[in-house]
């Protein structure tokens, strides 16, 4: 499958993302820690604020003004409009940099993260989902040709450490079963929440699906989950306190 421009158009879909995709406390202690002592955070594809740090001073970029108006509405420091790929700062200009789930909607992801390494002194960190293991994933088997759209989109996580430079550590991270961050796999064991279109609207690649694919895939899922199916067959995801799959924590250092 090839997407030409990667990135979701979260003006225009009048997404009420913050609601749905926030910082999740245990995820947050990864980011936190690979932080280490850094005082100066620049966050690129900043979003609506997920996983800045409130104690650090943050320098924000976000193209989008419709997730810069949700900063604002949630009390986070207000971003500034670039894109990742010119980033208007001087080389050096942070201790380290944070790009949270975002890197693949860039239209240049190597020049993006070239220019993540050029404004920072130590770590850049990275949050992604590897495209290797998103088949490992029950989703997989209901919603095949969302996950084709996921695989195209992200970027290997070879990729991105060879575009950042320097020595890189990635670590699978384990997502809770109460996540609140409402990306997909944060539902392993609620599948119910699929069902519902806001949760779906939170999570950017449903908006790249042909016209009705989405009810089609939706409706699948619904049936199963109505006749016993999914239980039967996935049901163990519901007692399982954490689940590993494809997200990923990149650190980047020189």
């Amino acid at each position: 499958m090839i997407i030409d421009n990667p990135a979701f158009d979260y003006d225009s879909s009048g997404v009420k993302y913050s609601g749905h995709r926030r910082s999740d406390p245990r995820i947050e202690r990864y980011v936190n820690s690979a932080l280490e002592n850094a005082h100066t955070i620049l966050n690129v594809g900043a979003g609506a604020g997920s996983y800045e740090p409130a104690d650090r001073y943050v320098i924000a970029v976000e193209p989008s003004a419709a997730m810069r108006a949700q900063r604002i509405t949630n009390g986070k420091v207000p971003a500034i409009d670039a894109k990742a790929d010119d980033l208007p700062f001087d080389d050096n200009s942070f201790d380290a940099s944070m790009a949270m789930v975002t890197v693949h909607h860039w239209s240049d992801m190597d020049k993006g993260l070239k220019e993540l390494r050029r404004v920072t002194k130590a770590q850049v960190i990275v949050m992604t989902f590897d495209p290797d293991e998103l088949d490992n994933f029950w989703n997989a088997k209901y919603f095949p040709e969302l996950i084709e759209v996921e695989k195209a989109r992200y970027p290997s996580i070879e990729f991105i450490e060879k575009s950042i430079g320097g020595k890189c550590e990635t670590i699978p991270l384990e997502i809770p079963f109460d996540c609140v961050d409402g990306f997909q796999e944060a539902f392993y064991g609620r599948p119910e929440a699929f069902l519902e279109r806001e949760v779906r609207q939170a999570q950017s690649a449903w908006g790249f699906l042909p016209e009705g694919k989405e009810e089609e895939l939706v409706q699948r899922l619904s049936d199963d989950l109505d006749s016993g199916e999914w239980d039967k067959k996935y049901g163990h995801f519901r007692k399982q306190p954490t689940f590993t799959c494809a997200l990923r924590l990149i650190i980047a250092k020189p």
